[in-house]
């Protein structure tokens, strides 16, 4: 499945065999879903980036907040002992648990973007 991004927002691109075209929705806009479709890769993508620019130009017409593809806020379950060292290296270091976090997993990034 690939992707294609505008503006910060990121979403799929799918084949229909029933309907022989090209769709997609906006990945992480759980509130305001956004869908395209398209005969092509052109028009596909002519549809997602006129879909996000219309949602834009919308919240902006309603003095509304643009929905952001995901908020930054992440909670992840851990084991207790993983925790209790995460907890100890961040006062021993004088840091908090999220700069440790965020600190491995950018340094990991090239594992995110295989």
């Amino acid at each position: 499945m690939g992707t294609l991004k505008h503006k910060g927002y990121s979403g799929t691109v799918e084949y229909s065999e029933e309907d022989n075209c090209l769709f997609g929705k906006v990945i992480g806009m759980n509130k305001n879903g956004i869908t395209y479709e398209g005969k092509t890769v052109e028009e596909l993508k002519a549809d997602f980036e006129s879909g996000i620019d219309l949602y834009l130009e919308s919240c902006k017409e309603r003095g509304v907040k643009p929905q952001k593809p995901y908020s930054g806020t992440l909670n992840i379950r851990i084991p207790s002992e993983l925790h209790s060292q995460l907890a100890l290296k961040a006062q021993m270091t004088g840091r908090s648990i999220n700069a440790i976090i965020k600190d491995l997993l950018t340094s990991q990034q090239n594992l995110l973007n295989a």
